[in-house]
């Protein structure tokens, strides 16, 4: 039977280039003559087929020749001079030793040359060869975005996220198999913390869209709901905690058994809440109280990504507090006078409603703020605080509840700009 076809115009649509003389907008197109096309055998169905496939593929070529050259009249944003160089730097640190410590560990499995015996790992591996291996791979992931941050290549921030990702889930494994936390993981793994400071603004950076300020301020609302979540589960994983009468600190001491869980955990609220202050930084509108806001949160992150721990109140109790427990108070110390700071310039960028929501915050920080005090002094001499984990969460929920009214506030305040 023969199949007649009748052939349109075709046109590239949507497709927008500025006009190299005039400056306007111009669209590019391809056009083809209407005519007819008849087909009564296999071969002229084939070339009518091949027909199409150019048609399809010529539309494509000009779509990818439009990206690349509207890509190439691109200005890439440099990165700030002192993320780069601190990214730069732990980069370089991590690789070497991650590319040391796995040929020390690929050279000998049993781990004579790192002094380490394989009884460290609990029966999960017979030796230390195919972690070494991947502490190899991780150096030379490592090495690899060293240099494309370097170059300042275009994938540089996808290489440093999976760089730094890597080393972020190696360290939490690692943890895991040990079963344990040694100085060494604040020795390796900090740095890698650090990284992500510089390199979450870096992602940000590539991507400077109205949907990653957005997506950047929802951590602020993710990092309150996160913290919840391992305040609800962990106490679960501690037998005999009382959440009514022991504070959030406990969960963590030394010699607790979720202390583990609940720094692997905590690590993942302090990233967020990190993203949440550069989300600030990125929508300031010029606010100079926002700018200050977003400084606060980041440099409270950094300062909790090394929180001194107590020590268990039977322990302090019986005269085996160190100095760990003193520089414990120091660092909740520090927290408040943080987070008053951070809330207060927060309030003054924004309404008159949200100031006195601030105020009322402030007012339930002093009120529970009094209580724990009251009550503490019974954690040094082993009494029972019948309250005091109470009145701490309180404090803690008033904060966390505030992230989360400021990060909708700074949300609303985007939508708002986007509508006029």
């Amino acid at each position: 039977m023969c199949v007649v076809f009748f052939v349109f115009q075709f046109r590239c649509l949507g497709i927008l280039t500025p006009c190299s003389q005039s400056g306007q907008v111009q669209e590019r197109s391809i056009i083809y003559t209407p005519s007819l096309i008849t087909i009564d055998s296999i071969d002229d169905y084939r070339h009518f087929i091949h027909w199409i496939v150019y048609l399809f593929l010529r539309t494509k070529k000009v779509e990818i020749e439009y990206i690349m050259e509207n890509n190439m009249h691109k200005k890439m944003v440099p990165q700030p001079v002192w993320q780069r160089i601190i990214l730069l730097m732990i980069l370089g640190y991590e690789a070497a030793g991650c590319l040391l410590g796995s040929a020390l560990l690929i050279l000998e499995p049993d781990g004579r040359y790192m002094d380490m015996p394989v009884e460290l790992m609990h029966g999960v591996f017979r030796d230390f060869l195919i972690p070494g291996m991947i502490l190899f791979g991780l150096g030379i992931l490592n090495t690899f975005a060293f240099v494309l941050v370097l170059r300042r290549n275009g994938l540089d921030w996808f290489m440093a996220g999976l760089a730094l990702g890597g080393l972020f889930i190696w360290f939490v494994v690692e943890i895991i198999i040990l079963e344990e936390l040694h100085w060494l993981h604040a020795m390796w793994g900090l740095p890698v913390l650090l990284g992500w400071l510089v390199t979450i603004p870096l992602i940000a950076l590539r991507h400077d869209t109205l949907m990653m300020r957005k997506f950047l301020l929802t951590c602020g609302i993710l990092s309150s709901l996160w913290y919840v979540g391992i305040n609800i589960f962990v106490p679960t994983q501690y037998e005999g905690y009382s959440v009514a009468s022991l504070t959030v600190s406990e969960l963590s001491a030394i010699g607790a058994p979720t202390r583990i869980i609940w720094v692997l955990l905590a690590i993942m609220y302090l990233l967020l809440l990190m993203a949440f202050g550069w989300g600030v930084l990125k929508s300031t509108g010029g606010s100079r109280q926002l700018r200050i806001a977003g400084n606060l949160i980041i440099a409270y992150c950094i300062i909790n990504f090394y929180w001194p721990p107590m020590h268990q109140r039977e322990v302090i109790a019986a005269g085996g507090g160190s100095l760990t427990d003193s520089l414990h108070i120091v660092w909740a110390l520090m927290t408040l006078l943080f987070n008053m700071l951070l809330m207060g310039y927060g309030a003054a960028a924004l309404g008159k409603r949200f100031r006195l929501y601030t105020i009322a915050t402030w007012v339930v920080f002093m009120v529970f703020g009094i209580l724990t005090f009251i009550e503490s002094p019974g954690i040094e001499v082993n009494q029972p605080t019948p309250h005091l984990g109470v009145w701490e969460r309180i404090n803690i929920g008033a904060f966390l509840l505030w992230i989360i009214i400021f990060a909708i506030a700074l949300l609303n305040r985007i939508n708002r700009k986007e509508i006029h």
